[in-house]
């Protein structure tokens, strides 16, 4: 089994000591899908939400999420983000959000961009639920990162792809 790097040796939640190592270049990709019932398909497409711009307010929402991810997780370091980059599409039914998030530092921003990805979805869902509570969020996840002592590393569906 391998050690469990947020445990000290009583066992104990601990931050983890990143003092001695290096700084590299590190971006990480997260995406998240909210699948819409047809009427608030619609309504995007027709730019009829009664809450305003969507598009707007879930990147802004993902934004601020990624820089305040390390009050939401326990044990996050906070990073200097130098990017953060929210890019939301409607497919059918099927709004994707994408969440690129970038760094210089001693460890990695998969942390930040899965948070950016995930509020940028639940701010969809609240931007959209009055006209129908039935949304799906879904299949949040890591697409790609890299940077650090591991450098690449992609989801098995991304192999050969990079959207960097």
């Amino acid at each position: 089994m391998t050690k469990m790097t947020h445990l000290n040796s009583l066992g104990e939640a601990h931050m983890v000591d990143i003092s001695s190592k290096e700084d590299t270049a590190r971006s990480a990709l997260a995406e998240a899908q909210v699948e819409l019932t047809d009427a608030i398909a619609t309504a995007v497409q027709d730019d009829r939400l009664p809450k305003g711009d969507l598009f707007a307010t879930a990147r802004i929402a993902g934004i601020q999420a990624a820089k305040k991810c390390s009050d939401l997780i326990p044990l996050c370091h906070p990073l200097p983000l130098s990017n953060i980059t929210i890019d939301i599409n409607l497919e059918g039914n099927v709004m994707w959000v994408r969440a690129l998030c970038k760094t210089t530092g001693k460890t990695g921003v998969e942390m930040e961009a899965l948070t950016a990805a995930s509020v940028a979805a639940l701010t969809i869902y609240d931007m959209c639920k009055g006209i129908d509570k039935g949304m799906i969020i879904r299949e949040t996840r890591l697409l790609e990162k890299s940077g650090g002592k591991s450098g690449l590393w992609l989801s098995a569906d991304r192999q050969g792809v990079s959207d960097d």
